[in-house]
């Protein structure tokens, strides 16, 4: 077809529509990248700015829990000494996931043992043993104060609830 004026015609046609789809094809997979690396680095600016809490803030929710659990056990609520338990457990992981940049989260594994003796005298539903895992556990806790350098800050077994509004009675 190439022989005829006409075949030229829709031969080069033919390679013109070739070279049109695959500059659109091209376009299309090679984005202005400067455009997309702007928005990334809207993105890491939003992200650098969003709420993290701090190490202080997950230590108050755990001393939080930590009274709670105390008169959860003294009053044989297994349930929720399991509860608070769990929460206690969850911010030891957040503490590992959100405070990465302080070097007292190295000393987290001495609560290890002290956690699970809490929690096996909880599943034992044993008062005598979650007597001395809580007091394991609080002591767990100042010596992790003493090894960070925070002896100042010392825990003790409470004697009155953190919250007057919740019973601790089993029902």
């Amino acid at each position: 077809m190439r022989d005829t004026p006409l075949g030229f015609v829709i031969e080069r046609i033919n390679i013109a529509v070739l070279v049109l789809v695959a500059l659109a094809f091209w376009s299309c997979g090679n984005p202005d990248t400067s455009a997309l690396q702007a928005k990334v680095d809207s993105l890491q600016i939003q992200l650098a700015q969003t709420y993290k809490p701090g190490l202080g803030e997950f230590m108050l929710g755990i001393q939080i829990h930590h009274a709670k659990l105390y008169f959860a056990g003294k009053n044989k609520n297994w349930e929720l000494a399991e509860f608070e338990m769990g929460e206690i457990k969850e911010a030891l992981d957040d503490i590992n996931k959100y405070c990465t940049d302080r070097p007292e989260i190295k000393s987290l594994p001495i609560l290890n043992p002290a956690v699970d003796s809490v929690n096996n005298a909880v599943k034992a539903k044993s008062p005598q043993r979650f007597e001395a895992g809580f007091v394991l556990l609080t002591g767990a806790c100042n010596s992790c104060h003493q090894t960070t350098h925070h002896q100042f800050n010392v825990i003790k077994v409470p004697d009155t609830p953190p919250f007057n509004n919740q019973e601790f009675k089993v029902k």
